[in-house]
């Protein structure tokens, strides 16, 4: 098999069996072609993938000048395919169990202050249908932790008010149920009261999927949409520095963690596979505690 044949393989693999996005598999390609084009133009057709080749390829990404963490990204691409590959017999053994990890240091997550928070959901106006929208937009994502992608995928039938519950569709296509918030239920009603009717038409039209938040056409919000939504009122609300989507995120987990959650809450609320990737943000409380520490104790 020839070895591009043999990611477009993969690619499916993670398509099909792992569910991953679509940004996430283009993400992949991207890295795995650079793979394979290192192979084409300094190994001939037959040549095994062995230690040799993975070093040279990990020799010439060093040498193109890219960062350790970009390192890191395009080692694990090529440790995924090598192990899918292994597994289904097509190669004999995985190089890269003998290559070591680049060392890289853990970024930890930005994240916004309790009153910047208020600042930016309280921006949206509150007379319009699409302030409306975009206050119990923002107060939803905020209050229950959504990455973007779930939060402009969210339909009609995935929220709940009576029961004060919405369905998140999270990443490898896995279904979590997230409490939602008094506040957020008093801006979810003052919303949909407001657009239901106008809803209610577009949708007989247009024969659209009933998106919870939909763009002004009706459709499906784009990623890049949303993220402008999140800079206009953030710059609106007087806020400093980048303020992105997924910094709401960020701050839901922190502000958790200071309230006193436990991590293993904070994980299913979020939808993490794996603890591990939740435990960044005890990191982010204990330099707030320290930076608190600083400020307020008199011998600090």
């Amino acid at each position: 098999m020839q070895f591009d044949s043999a990611v477009d393989l993969y690619l499916v693999h993670l398509r099909v069996e792992r569910a991953l996005s679509e940004n996430t598999l283009m993400a992949y390609s991207r890295d795995l072609s650079k793979f394979t084009s290192h192979i084409e133009k300094h190994f001939t057709a037959d040549q095994v993938v062995d230690l040799a080749v993975v070093s040279s390829w990990i020799t010439a990404l060093n040498r193109s000048g890219l960062g350790a963490r970009s390192l890191s990204r395009h080692l694990s691409a090529v440790r995924g395919l090598l192990r899918f590959l292994l597994r289904e017999g097509l190669i004999r053994e995985d190089p890269t169990e003998r290559t070591a990890r680049p060392q890289i240091g853990r970024r930890l997550p930005k994240t916004l202050s309790e009153q910047d928070v208020l600042a930016l959901l309280d921006a949206p106006s509150a007379e319009t249908t699409r302030g409306l929208r975009d206050r119990a937009m923002l107060a939803m994502m905020y209050a229950c932790g959504l990455r973007v992608s779930e939060i402009v995928d969210l339909e009609m039938g995935d929220i709940d008010l009576q029961r004060g519950i919405v369905t998140v569709l999270g990443k490898g296509q896995k279904r979590r149920l997230v409490p939602i918030a008094e506040t957020v239920l008093g801006r979810m009603t003052a919303y949909l009261h407001a657009s239901g009717e106008a809803r209610a038409l577009r949708l007989q039209k247009a024969s659209r999927r009933p998106f919870l938040f939909p763009s002004p056409r009706g459709g499906r919000m784009t990623r890049q949409g949303f993220w402008k939504i999140v800079r206009g009122y953030a710059v609106a609300a007087g806020i400093r520095g980048n303020v992105y989507p997924h910094r709401l995120r960020h701050s839901f987990a922190t502000h958790l963690l200071l309230g006193g959650a436990d991590l293993r809450s904070v994980q299913m609320l979020l939808g993490h596979a794996d603890i591990s990737t939740t435990e960044i943000y005890t990191h982010v409380t204990r330099e707030h505690v320290h930076r608190a520490h600083q400020r307020s104790h008199p011998r600090a």
